[in-house]
C-alpha cells in the first residue's frame, strides 16, 4: 500500500488526477471504476482540464460506477448517472455507451444486480478503481454489517443516510431507500484501486480501514488484503496515523 499526503483538498484532488491520468495514458482502452460524491469532483475537474489542453484522450476508456439509487432515472438530477454526465462524461471524449451505471429503474433488484456483474465481466473486469470512504469507513454503499457483500447487491439505506440525503429532495418521501451497489467481491477484483479521503471526519475510519482488524464492521478494511492500493489523503484525514507514528 502506497499512501501519498496532499496538503489540502485541492493537492489530494491533483494527485489522484495524476496516477488516474496515468492509467489512462499507459493503457488508453483502461477500464476505469468510478465514484461519486463531494470527494472526487476535484480530481474529475482536473481531468477535464487536462483533456482541454490536449494531455488526456478518453476516447476508448471504458467506465463502470459503483453504484446507483433504486427507483431514479438517469436523467434525475440526484441519481449518480446525472452526477457522472454533469462532473465528468459531457465534458470529454468519452463514449457514454461505454460508460455503465447500475439501472436504478429495475425494479426487479436480483436482474439488476445480474445484470451490473455481467456488465462489469464482459468488459473484462476494472484496471483502477477509484473510491472515497464514509465516516463509519463504508466503501460503495457498503455499509458496515456482519459479512462482506461479495458482488452487486440492493442495500436499504441506513436512517442516517436516508437523513443526510434529504437535504437535496423535496421531501423526505422522494429519498431513494435503497441502492444497488458493487460488493466487495466486486471492488477487490479491480488490478488497482485509489482511494481518496480528505478531512478530519474521515480520520478515524482511516486509520481503521489501513491499520486495524479486517472486518466487515470496517467494510474499507479489506482493502488492506489487496495487492494494489494508493490512497491519497489530506493531512487532516491522516491525522491519527501520524499520531500513532505509522506514517
Amino acid at each position: 500500500m502506497i499512501i501519498y499526503a496532499g496538503k489540502d483538498y485541492n493537492d489530494v484532488s491533483r494527485k489522484a488526477a495524476n496516477i488516474m491520468s496515468a492509467q489512462i495514458i499507459m493503457k488508453p482502452d483502461a477500464v476505469l471504476g468510478l465514484a461519486t460524491g463531494s470527494t472526487p469532483v476535484g480530481m474529475y475537474k482536473q481531468l477535464i482540464e487536462w483533456y482541454q489542453k490536449g494531455d488526456l484522450d478518453f476516447s476508448k476508456v471504458t467506465s463502470v460506477n459503483l453504484d446507483e439509487y433504486k427507483g431514479l432515472s438517469g436523467d434525475n438530477d440526484q441519481s449518480y448517472r446525472y452526477f457522472m454526465n454533469t462532473n465528468l462524461f459531457d465534458h470529454v471524449n468519452i463514449n457514454k455507451t461505454r460508460t455503465y451505471v447500475p439501472n436504478g429503474l429495475e425494479e426487479n433488484s436480483e436482474k439488476a444486480c445480474a445484470d451490473y456483474n455481467a456488465i462489469i465481466r464482459s468488459v473484462g473486469g476494472v484496471d483502477m478503481q477509484l473510491l472515497g470512504i464514509g465516516g463509519n469507513g463504508h466503501i460503495g454503499f457498503n455499509e458496515p454489517g456482519e459479512a462482506f457483500e461479495k458482488e452487486t447487491h440492493c442495500v436499504n439505506l441506513t436512517e442516517s443516510t436516508i437523513k443526510a440525503n434529504a437535504r437535496f429532495f423535496a421531501s423526505m418521501d422522494e429519498v431513494p431507500k435503497q441502492a444497488y451497489t458493487m460488493g466487495i467481491k466486486s471492488i477487490m477484483s479491480a488490478r488497482k484501486i485509489l482511494l481518496i479521503a480528505t478531512g478530519e471526519a474521515k480520520a478515524d475510519a482511516l486509520y481503521k480501514s489501513l491499520y486495524g482488524p479486517i472486518t466487515p464492521n470496517v467494510p474499507a478494511s479489506i482493502l488492506q488484503l489487496h495487492p494494489d492500493v494508493t490512497v491519497v489523503s489530506d493531512e487532516d484525514a491522516l491525522k491519527l496515523i501520524r499520531e500513532k507514528g505509522l506514517l
